[in-house]
């Protein structure tokens, strides 16, 4: 193994890992915003709005997040929608990971039991206020590791962006191989920074389903 390589790239493998950060950091914000509307409308009494979400997690769950990301990038200019590769990236993972959020928080919400809204309906609560007080509060401990996977999930799949110009970390692997031909090095250096990140999540994670679990 060459360390003196990897003692000469690793500073610029931390700037393109700081934006594999960035960009799985707004992607997931991004997520989870359109997965409180997509929930919204799965839970909605009007057939329309339950339409829509379904047909939304439909598309964006049985499509490849790459032929999306593609779409997104290179089909945007022709209906008038050009995008920085960098805000491409973020929009196209965000989009996407919406749709495996969605069921996520459904599926957590699901499982709350049917007792405590028929409770709740039985001192008066509307549905809303069911939803807000009662169900959201007891399903958000349940939300915890599914959501975690999501995160670990997108953080590993923001290497798509790479194809559509990004400079993060499979990009900068990609380019210093071209020039230096160790692969093995490379991918090391590359790969060990993604485990950080994942182990971070996972820390994390495990920490807020502890603290959750201990109430």
């Amino acid at each position: 193994m060459d360390l003196t390589l990897i003692q000469r790239i690793l500073p610029f493998f931390l700037e393109a890992a700081w934006i594999t950060l960035q960009i799985s950091v707004l992607a997931l914000l991004l997520g989870l915003l359109v997965s409180i509307v997509l929930v919204a409308g799965r839970l909605s009494s009007v057939f329309i709005f339950r339409g829509l979400a379904r047909l939304y997690i439909s598309v964006f769950r049985g499509t490849p997040c790459l032929v999306q990301l593609f779409i997104l990038y290179f089909g945007g200019p022709q209906i008038g929608l050009e995008l920085e590769p960098f805000a491409a990236g973020v929009i196209g993972l965000g989009l996407n990971i919406a749709a495996y959020m969605a069921e996520s928080i459904r599926g957590a919400i699901s499982n709350v039991d049917p007792g405590q809204e028929e409770a709740a309906r039985s001192i008066g609560f509307g549905r809303r206020q069911t939803l807000w007080f009662i169900t959201l509060p007891q399903a958000a401990k349940l939300m915890i590791r599914p959501l975690g996977v999501n995160a670990v999930a997108l953080i590993k799949g923001s290497a798509l962006v790479s194809t559509i110009s990004v400079v993060e970390l499979s990009y900068t692997a990609q380019r210093f191989i071209s020039s230096t031909y160790k692969p093995f090095e490379i991918f090391a250096v590359s790969a060990l920074l993604y485990m950080v990140m994942v182990y971070s999540v996972r820390f994390l994670i495990d920490y807020l389903d502890n603290r959750f679990a201990a109430r």
